[in-house]
């Protein structure tokens, strides 16, 4: 097992203050695009492991995992938005947030930095009507070359998605 499998994760003290009211945000890769979510959600960030399969379960959810005693529902990021799947690979990882006051994994490619975006630096998700589903996005922010895609993680999963998932606590 790699050492660096599992890392506590939580905010970068040393750069507190730097930006006024800037936030920090994890982010993460799937394929080429880039998502960040606050960091003061994220629990943890572990290497893909074991996962219990739920009979009946949607497509994106992957099952469930024990986290120390806990069990704690685990969804594919990459299936909750309808991309291809992929191999999972040793970059794979679970990042553990907390989610309407509830505990869940989400399987994203690989993680990619923490960054501090200040909210002047975010806009608003553009509108696609009805068609698509943006309500969990919180914003993009241009970082270098790329947009990174905020997510509101109290938005990401449907109160159904919770209410099925909490009953596998």
């Amino acid at each position: 097992m790699e050492s660096n499998a599992m890392q506590a994760v939580g905010p970068d003290k040393s750069q507190a203050g730097n930006a006024g009211e800037a936030s920090q945000f994890l982010t993460f890769s799937l394929g080429a695009e880039e998502y960040g979510i606050e960091i003061l959600k994220v629990q943890e960030i572990k290497g893909y492991s074991a996962i219990t399969h739920i009979p009946n379960a949607p497509p994106h959810v992957k099952g469930v995992m024990n986290l120390r005693g806990t069990v704690v529902p685990v969804v594919d990021l990459r299936a909750k938005f309808s991309m291809e799947a992929v191999e999972y690979t040793k970059f794979t990882v679970i990042i553990v947030v907390t989610v309407n006051e509830k505990v869940a994994g989400l399987v994203v490619d690989a993680v990619s930095d923490v960054l501090n975006i200040s909210s002047a630096e975010i806009r608003p998700a553009p509108d696609f009507g009805e068609r698509v589903d943006t309500r969990f996005i919180s914003g993009m922010a241009g970082v270098g070359e790329k947009l990174v895609v905020l997510l509101d993680m109290d938005r990401l999963l449907t109160e159904e998605e919770v209410a099925a998932q909490s009953g596998a606590n």
